[in-house]
């Protein structure tokens, strides 16, 4: 395997992508659902090889939960492949068009951004989603996935390969780096001379690796800690069931929430209930003072929080709990403590909804809602290719459009400028 070669083939993919029709970036996505559907046994025996070999290194419950496949997540993910079919394709688009006094007619139209890198960790979903949105916007992609996937993502790419090429596409629009050294993800990092961008899947230390080595530029995202204000004015009971779905409908991703901040006039009607819900669902209450003698009485296991606590992505069973003054010490505990991703308040305070929504640093905000619909195909997107929480060019699910650019575009009649 050589970088170079592999960069240079998938720069020469990206230029045949830019000027593929919509109905044949469309056929190969049917294609590719299709394959996936038709060799669910042989993906599944893969994957049973990599969940075999995770047990065996002793990796936790939520890295299992991410790496494996079933029959209805396989299906759910052909699914929403076939989602992104039936999206309209972005690129080409006009985003605005005037005339100008000079008689040029100037516009801006949605073009792909070329050769998209992507490093990410045990998610086989990932691979398909990537390669199904990079395909719909005319983009190549070079995949890097961690080593505990190298089975499963093997079939994966080789069926969506088969997908390309059957619909008369460069194979090389997406491919796939199986070395498992660090140093291939730093070579990867410094092919500025043909990838456009790349993103990160991963946990902290992935995301500062890129930041520091990259020399293309990079969106960061599907970091950030997770939180839940309870107003003073929600109504509790609906609250409990907002709080144990964004907790445990499925812990171990990142949209979960981390810390649930309980306004403090409500939290003696609000945590015996919580602790309840939260003993039927197993999970572990972290608790800071005074919440932590509110809840020492109920049937939740409990643990006094320390320090980093409230700092922690927790991906598992685990809840922190930390009482508050009001909206405005909510805000300063979200600031103080990483929040990036998903966070909400429940209230039925138009007032204080609406501080929230303002002054919550996060890339998605929710009011009365649980934080585990920040999803690419929950909001319409189709999949996604990564949750950005940066500032600058895309916030959130990135689906389509965020996997484009745009060119200006100058037309006359043989004008020249005096």
């Amino acid at each position: 395997m050589d970088l170079q070669q592999m960069g240079d083939a998938a720069q020469q993919a990206s230029y045949v992508l830019a000027q593929a029709s919509t109905q044949t970036k469309n056929a190969a996505l049917i294609a590719m659902a299709g394959a996936l559907e038709q060799n669910a046994a042989a993906i599944l025996a893969a994957n049973e090889k990599d969940l075999a070999i995770a047990r065996g290194n002793g990796i936790g419950d939520a890295m299992l939960d991410r790496l494996m496949l079933n029959s209805a997540r396989l299906t759910a993910i052909a699914d929403d492949v076939r989602n992104v079919v039936r999206l309209p394709d972005p690129v080409g688009a006009e985003l605005e068009s005037r005339v100008l006094e000079n008689g040029m007619r100037l516009s801006r139209r949605r073009v792909p951004l070329g050769v998209v890198g992507v490093i990410y960790e045990a998610r086989p979903n990932v691979t398909i989603d990537i390669a199904a949105l990079c395909l719909k916007t005319g983009n190549a992609s070079i995949l890097r996935g961690g080593r505990e996937t190298f089975h499963t993502n093997q079939e994966l790419v080789k069926l969506i390969r088969q997908a390309l090429a059957a619909c008369d596409l460069p194979e090389s629009c997406v491919q796939y780096i199986g070395e498992p050294g660090r140093e291939w993800v730093s070579g990867l990092l410094k092919l500025d001379q043909y990838v456009d961008m790349i993103i990160p899947r991963g946990g902290p230390g992935l995301h500062q690796l890129c930041k520091e080595q990259s020399t293309i530029p990079v969106i960061i995202g599907g970091f950030g800690i997770g939180h839940m204000f309870v107003d003073e004015s929600a109504d509790l009971v609906r609250a409990v069931e907002v709080i144990d779905n964004a907790k445990t409908q499925r812990p171990s991703v990142c949209n979960t929430i981390d810390t649930l901040l309980v306004h403090e006039r409500v939290a003696a009607d609000l945590l015996p209930a919580l602790s309840v819900r939260m003993a039927e669902k197993n999970v572990t209450l972290v608790a800071a003072p005074p919440a932590l003698a509110l809840l020492q009485n109920g049937p939740a296991t409990v643990r006094a929080a320390e320090d980093g606590d409230f700092d922690t992505e927790w991906l598992s069973l685990t809840l922190g709990v930390k009482l508050v003054s009001d909206v405005d010490a909510a805000l300063a505990h979200l600031r103080a403590h990483n929040a990036a991703h998903s966070d909400a308040i429940l209230t039925n305070s138009l007032v204080n909804a609406e501080r929230f929504i303002n002054g919550a640093p996060s890339a998605a905000v929710y009011v009365n809602a649980s934080t585990r619909f920040t999803d690419g195909a929950q909001f319409g997107l189709g999949a996604e290719v990564a949750v950005s929480t940066q500032k600058l060019h895309a916030r959130g699910p990135m689906g389509l459009e965020e996997l484009t650019s745009y060119k200006w575009v100058g037309q006359a009649d043989y004008l020249i400028r005096e």
